[in-house]
């Protein structure tokens, strides 16, 4: 039985083993930002993984909306996308792709 913090590891333990993703994640570590809405400073997060459909967020300090702009310019194969979220876990939230911005 899970509970408390065990509860969340049990969780994501769970997320792990029942993979759904259909395209191939890669991790990393990339510092980006969550545009949260128009006139809204920009606010950093940190980028744990990336597939061509989706990203995983860390988020630390705020809660991320359930469709966000996540601006990660610079080099490598990233760009600048509109996300809605699909599941949250803590200060991560794993997002689904909607457009490329």
């Amino acid at each position: 039985m899970c509970a408390g913090r065990k509860a969340e590891l049990c969780t994501m333990s769970s997320m792990q083993s029942q993979e759904r993703r259909q395209e191939p994640r890669h991790g990393l570590a990339r510092l980006a930002k969550i545009q949260l809405g128009t006139g809204v400073p920009p606010l950093y997060c940190l980028v744990t993984d990336i597939s061509d459909g989706g990203v995983r967020v860390h988020a630390n300090g705020f809660h991320v909306p359930d469709e966000f702009r996540l601006l990660m310019a610079g080099d490598g194969p990233f760009q600048n996308g509109d996300y809605r979220v699909i599941w949250r876990l803590g200060q991560e939230v794993g997002a689904k792709l909607l457009r490329v911005a």
